[in-house]
């Protein structure tokens, strides 16, 4: 028989931070480019899965906004500071300069504008966060070359006639738009189809191998 311990009080409450469960890699590598007690919105933030992995274990200042009304009710019922809204036409409602980091995770392509769209990120945040899947990636060469169809991959998994992507581009057409618009680009992470990191910066091989890749921007 065992007996609690006297110094022990009965009313005694772990303070300890509950674990969070793991998030996908590139939204891990998103997570590492934020730094800890910063301002950050989370733009198509989904199911709040990244905002909460960043407000739990970075101490950051979170906010939200995506389109999707479940979405939205979901990270509110999970805590979570979340307003419904269309970054296509509500980004420009936003102050300048009223984050640290505005994060926009695999939705630049499926934006009707993304080149203002951009622009209003760098203006809201001091840095901006994006992810997108490369077009350029080998194996899709290789099926538009081989097969004459448009390829469907982990990140592109839509048919042509329902995809949500209108503005798909290469990483090398990204990094040329922000070269254009004078945007620094201060990191950049490259993952394989597998989700894994493949190193850092950008050459012509990383536009060949990358399934996806993480900016991290400035302005000028």
């Amino acid at each position: 028989m065992s007996f609690p311990n006297d110094d022990t009080p009965a009313d005694h409450h772990d303070d300890r931070p509950t674990p969070q469960p793991p998030i996908r890699a590139d939204l891990a590598s998103i997570a590492d480019m934020v730094a800890p007690g910063s301002r950050v919105l989370d733009v198509g933030c989904g199911d709040g899965a990244l905002l909460a992995h960043l407000v739990h274990t970075k101490g950051v200042d979170g906010r939200g906004i995506e389109l999707s009304m479940d979405g939205v009710k979901f990270c509110v019922n999970h805590g979570l500071s979340v307003i419904q809204g269309d970054a296509d036409t509500d980004l420009k409602d936003y102050p300048s300069s009223a984050f640290d980091y505005v994060i926009l995770s695999q939705t630049l392509q499926a934006m009707r504008k993304p080149r203002e769209v951009l622009l209003d990120l760098l203006r809201i945040g001091k840095h901006a966060v994006i992810s997108l899947p490369n077009f350029g990636h080998w194996r899709i060469r290789v099926r538009l070359l081989f097969m004459g169809q448009m390829p469907i991959t982990q990140r592109l998994g839509h048919q042509w006639w329902n995809t949500p992507n209108i503005h798909l581009c290469t990483i090398t057409d990204f990094v040329g738009l922000c070269h254009e618009l004078g945007i620094t680009i201060e990191d950049t992470v490259i993952l394989d189809r597998f989700d894994r990191v493949r190193g850092h910066g950008f050459d012509g091989f990383a536009n060949l191998i990358a399934e996806q890749a993480v900016f991290l921007l400035r302005r000028g």
